[in-house]
C-alpha cells in the first residue's frame, strides 16, 4: 500500500515589528501575499496565516481588540478567511486565521503568553502562543519578541530559556513548547552582528549583497551551533538584507545602530513520532518586504508545506488525534466566541 497523505497544506508565517504605529489606512494585500505571490504550491493562497506582530501600541486595544487584529480579520475575510485564535501580551499580538474547510480539523486551541521583561514582572518582552491539534498533530506558533540592543545577547538567551521553561500548555500530551510535533517561532528576537564592523561597513556590505559573510557573525546562527539557544531548530538563511534599522517611511539605513537580522523565523518537525506517519515542514519561502516604511523593521515571512503521511496504514487524522491528544480531549471549544464572532 502506498503512502496516503492525511492533511497537505500551506501555511504562511508573517513577523512585524510595527514600532507603535497604527494600521489605519495601510494596504495590506501584499504584506499578506493576496495579490497570487503566496509562494504556495501552484500560487493559491495559504491555508493558514499565523502572524505575530511586535510593539503594537498596546493602549489602543486595552479593553477590545487590537486595531491590528481587526485590520487583519477584515483583509482575510474577505478572502474567507475565519479567525481561530489571536493572543496578546502588552505590545506582542499573535493571530491564527485559517480557510473554513480546516475549522472541523483543528481542536484543543488553546493561547498562552510568557514574560520575561523584567524577570518577568513586566510583559514588555516575552512570548505569545498559539498551540492546537492541527490534523491529529501537536502544533504550536511562538512569536516572542525578546532583550534590545548590540550588548544584550546574554539576556536574549535568557529570555530563550524563560520562554521554553515556562510556556505550559493543558493538553496532556504537549504541555511544554517542544513536546509539539510541529514548532513554529518567530518574531523580533533582536538577534545583532558579533564582532566590531562599523554601522557603515556592514550598510556597504549588505547593499553588495554580501549576506553570506555578515551572517557568519550573526548571533542567531552562532548561538545554534553552540547549542546555547535555538540549537533545537532549523532556520532557512535570510537571503535578504538586515530588516532593522531602517529610517521610518523609507528603505535607507538609520547608523545610529547596526543594521541586523532581527526578524527571524525558525521551525522544528519531529519526523518520525508515530509508527507509519511522517511529518514534514518544507519550508517554500523567506523573505522580507521592502515595500512596507510604516516602522523602522521590515516585515518578514515564510511559508511551510505541512504535511502529515501515513505508509502501509490509512489513518483519518480523527484517529491521530485520539492517538496523540487522546480521546478525553475530543471534547474541545471548536467553535469558541472568537470563531462565532467572524461568523455572524
Amino acid at each position: 500500500m502506498a503512502a496516503s497523505v492525511i492533511a497537505d497544506l500551506c501555511i504562511f508565517l508573517l513577523t512585524w515589528n510595527v514600532g507603535t504605529h497604527s494600521p489605519k489606512n495601510l494596504e495590506l494585500t501584499s504584506l499578506l501575499a493576496l495579490n497570487g505571490t503566496t509562494n504556495c504550491p501552484e500560487n493559491q493562497l495559504p491555508d493558514i496565516y499565523v502572524i505575530g506582530l511586535q510593539e503594537v501600541n498596546s493602549k489602543l486595544g486595552i479593553f477590545k481588540d487590537d486595531p491590528w487584529v481587526l485590520k487583519l480579520a477584515s483583509t482575510l475575510s474577505e478572502h474567507d478567511y475565519v479567525r481561530i485564535k489571536s493572543e496578546q501580551l502588552q505590545g506582542i499580538v499573535i493571530a491564527m486565521f485559517a480557510q473554513h474547510k480546516h475549522i472541523p480539523h483543528m481542536k484543543d486551541i488553546e493561547a498562552e503568553e510568557t514574560r520575561t521583561g523584567l524577570g518577568g514582572l513586566w510583559g514588555n518582552k516575552g512570548a505569545v502562543s498559539i498551540r492546537l491539534s492541527l490534523y491529529g498533530t501537536g502544533a504550536v506558533f511562538v512569536c516572542s519578541h525578546l532583550a534590545a540592543h548590540d550588548d544584550k545577547l546574554k539576556e536574549r538567551i535568557e529570555d530563550y530559556h524563560q520562554i521554553v521553561d515556562n510556556t505550559k500548555f493543558k493538553s496532556p500530551s504537549y504541555r511544554r513548547i517542544f513536546d509539539h510535533d510541529f514548532v513554529f517561532w518567530f518574531g523580533d528576537l533582536n538577534f545583532r552582528l558579533s564582532g566590531d564592523l562599523s554601522a557603515w561597513d556592514v550598510r556597504n556590505t549588505a547593499d553588495q549583497g554580501r549576506y553570506e559573510e555578515l551572517l557568519q557573525m550573526d548571533q542567531l546562527v552562532l548561538l545554534r551551533d553552540t547549542g546555547n539557544a535555538f540549537s533545537l531548530m532549523e532556520e532557512m538563511l535570510p537571503n535578504f538584507a538586515p530588516t532593522f534599522k531602517f529610517h521610518e517611511g523609507g528603505n535607507e539605513y538609520n547608523l545610529k545602530r547596526r543594521p541586523a537580522w532581527c526578524d527571524r523565523i525558525l521551525h522544528r518537525v519531529q519526523v518520525n513520532s508515530y509508527p507509519a506517519i511522517t511529518l514534514s515542514a518544507k519550508q517554500l519561502s523567506y523573505q522580507s518586504n521592502m515595500d512596507y516604511t510604516l516602522s523602522d523593521h521590515k516585515p518578514v515571512s515564510a511559508t511551510f508545506n505541512y504535511k502529515i503521511e501515513t505508509h502501509n496504514l490509512t489513518y483519518t487524522d480523527e484517529e491521530l488525534h485520539e492517538m496523540t491528544h487522546g480521546a478525553a480531549s475530543t471534547i474541545t471549544n471548536l467553535f469558541n466566541a472568537e470563531l462565532e464572532e467572524f461568523q455572524r
